[in-house]
């Protein structure tokens, strides 16, 4: 228990190396003088023999020397306490404070702490403001004003798009005629405009010039070649009048109204697919047209292959029954059939290849409905005699009464 007495604080102890016993005890002994001194006597070796070992000579080799380390004496401690100065003991402790809370006091420390304390306080005041009813609808307003904006956005976009459809349908409709190719002499003028590569997309340029080659080199040519085989006919029988007069009456009607009906339709269809998700746009409404008018057109093409008697028509039965009477007017018939015949598979070719593009542009029977019920709705011409009607209606039932 000793070592709990003694104080912490106190000066260690002083060791001073003279103050060792053996250097005492040689300091301390009386010798005698040098002059006195005889290292020869009988009482100097005597002495010399009693403080010194005599040295032990090895009997086998020589060993080399080992210098045996020295030990020091423990310094003798009081055991009187040591007085403890007051003074110095609490500046000790202050400075261990001063040390430990500088660590905690440096500016940047300071500053985190604050704004750590800043920070939390912030939390708890948007946490406590959040739970308030006010702040619930205060963010269901700012949520709905966010929503309008946005939907505002769209609604803008879709109107520019609209916009800049109109202006391109305008455009379109400020272009120059150029078909029929007249000469500019010629005082009737071209009644439509047709540029395959500025208005049809490249994916239906192919489809829609078979169309028009269809028309005019196929399907005017073989009505053309009809009327001739019909006038052939005609002279090898002289009662086959009436067909010769309906293969005038086809050539001239069938020629036009094709290019009308199943032509310009496909082709509108064509040029306004690109623009069919906007508005203004009856591209549905024109495949229909379409599908509905190039079917009644397969339909003649096979009636006319089949070639009834007083129809009009040079087909298969009309050419083989003259065989008998003339051969050469029979193989022109022939031939003339042969020509319907090749109009009906053509058109079977095309009209499957216009229905398997007409299911990639997104087309349906109920937008062809909504475009058309807006067409006619929207015409001024079918408002003015609706509005006619019901006054002549009106008009009628009041002078009744």
């Amino acid at each position: 228990m000793s070592a709990f007495d003694t104080n912490p604080f106190a000066d260690p102890v002083d060791v001073n190396p003279f103050q060792d016993p053996s250097v005492t005890q040689l300091t301390n002994a009386k010798q005698g003088g040098l002059d006195e001194f005889n290292p020869f006597s009988e009482s100097s070796r005597l002495t010399n023999t009693a403080q010194t070992v005599p040295a032990v000579q090895p009997g086998g080799p020589s060993q080399p020397a080992v210098l045996q380390p020295s030990v020091e004496p423990t310094p003798q401690q009081s055991d009187k306490p040591h007085p403890v100065s007051l003074d110095r003991a609490c500046s000790y402790v202050l400075q261990l404070l001063l040390r430990q809370a500088s660590k905690y006091l440096t500016p940047k420390f300071i500053s985190s702490r604050s704004e750590g304390t800043e920070r939390q306080r912030l939390l708890r005041e948007e946490a406590n403001s959040q739970n308030t009813p006010q702040a619930v609808a205060s963010a269901a307003q700012a949520g709905l004003l966010q929503q309008q904006e946005e939907l505002e956005r769209k609604a803008a976009e879709l109107e520019r798009k609209e916009r800049e459809l109109q202006n391109n349908a305008a455009s379109f409709n400020l272009k120059q005629n150029n078909w029929p190719p007249l000469p500019k002499n010629c005082p009737i003028k071209p009644c439509f405009y047709q540029d395959f590569s500025a208005e049809i997309p490249a994916d239906y340029q192919r489809t829609c010039k078979m169309l028009y080659y269809l028309w005019m080199s196929v399907h005017s040519v073989t009505l053309l070649l009809n009327l001739l085989a019909c006038l052939a006919w005609f002279t090898a029988k002289s009662d086959r009048g009436t067909d010769f007069g309906l293969s005038i009456l086809w050539f001239i009607l069938f020629t036009p109204c094709a290019f009308l009906c199943w032509y310009r339709p496909i082709y509108k269809a064509f040029r306004q697919v690109t623009f069919l998700v906007f508005a203004g746009s009856d591209s549905s409404f024109s495949f229909f047209v379409f599908f509905f008018i190039f079917f009644c057109q397969i339909a003649i093409y096979i009636i006319q292959a089949v070639g009834i008697p007083g129809w009009g028509d040079s087909g298969w039965i009309a050419a083989l029954s003259l065989t008998g009477v003339n051969l050469p007017v029979a193989i022109i018939m022939m031939v003339v059939a042969g020509f319907f015949t090749i109009c009906a598979v053509l058109s079977l070719f095309l009209l499957k290849q216009v229905h398997s593009l007409y299911r990639r542009t997104g087309a349906s029977f109920q937008r062809a409905q909504e475009e058309f019920s807006q067409g006619i709705l929207t015409n001024r011409n079918f408002q003015n005699a609706a509005a006619g009607a019901a006054s002549t209606a009106a008009q009628s039932a009041f002078r009744g009464n």
